[in-house]
């Protein structure tokens, strides 16, 4: 049996072929489309003639975070060492990271509590935590076996994020984070075009 060769880092993949098909597909139609300039109410008539899929497009929009997934494999020295998979995140998913790992003060002049620092550490491996799917959250980040391991190594391990934090290198966190971020749409260029036209 021959065994499969690894690089070393993180190696992400995953995209289910019904995607990339998907995807295909959504580009042949693209170079098929002709420009046509409409007046108000034509435009009005095509927005009520296309409204169903417009709704079923906006009800499949909103299942995103359920339906994609890429996975992540960490390899070292040409050793699969461990994989997750991770799904897209949402802007009030992302804010919560944030909240809960910024330190707040509160000015007393102007009566108001404000941000003075976010412990980058914590909120980078809240990032990947949140981002990581349930099952794959449980048997890596939430074992309780892996923590007892962790600790009798010396290392003071509390949660799932102490797991991530020791487990990955920063540069693997950095390719992890980049993942979750083309995932959850920061890195879509398409998306630029739609909005510039």
């Amino acid at each position: 049996m021959e065994q499969k060769e690894f690089k070393p880092g993180v190696t992400i993949s995953g995209v289910d072929a019904a995607l990339t098909q998907e995807k295909e597909e959504e580009n042949l139609r693209e170079e098929n489309v002709e420009e046509v300039e409409c007046d108000p109410e034509e435009d009005m008539e095509q927005l009520r003639a296309h409204e169903e899929d417009f709704i079923q497009g906006l009800i499949n929009a909103a299942g995103y975070h359920q339906e994609e997934k890429q996975r992540i494999e960490i390899v070292r020295e040409g050793k699969l060492l461990f994989a997750f998979r991770i799904r897209p995140l949402s802007e009030e998913e992302y804010e919560r990271c944030k909240k809960k790992n910024t330190k707040y003060v509160r000015n007393k002049r102007l009566g108001t509590t404000v941000p003075e620092e976010t412990f980058v550490v914590k909120y980078r491996a809240s990032i990947i935590y949140q981002a990581t799917v349930m099952e794959d959250r449980e048997s890596l980040w939430d074992n309780h076996d892996v923590w007892d391991s962790m600790k009798s190594m010396g290392l003071p391990v509390m949660n799932g994020l102490d797991v991530i934090e020791y487990s990955l290198k920063a540069g693997e966190k950095d390719k992890v984070i980049e993942a979750i971020d083309n995932l959850s749409g920061y890195g879509d260029s398409n998306l630029e075009e739609v909005i510039k036209n």
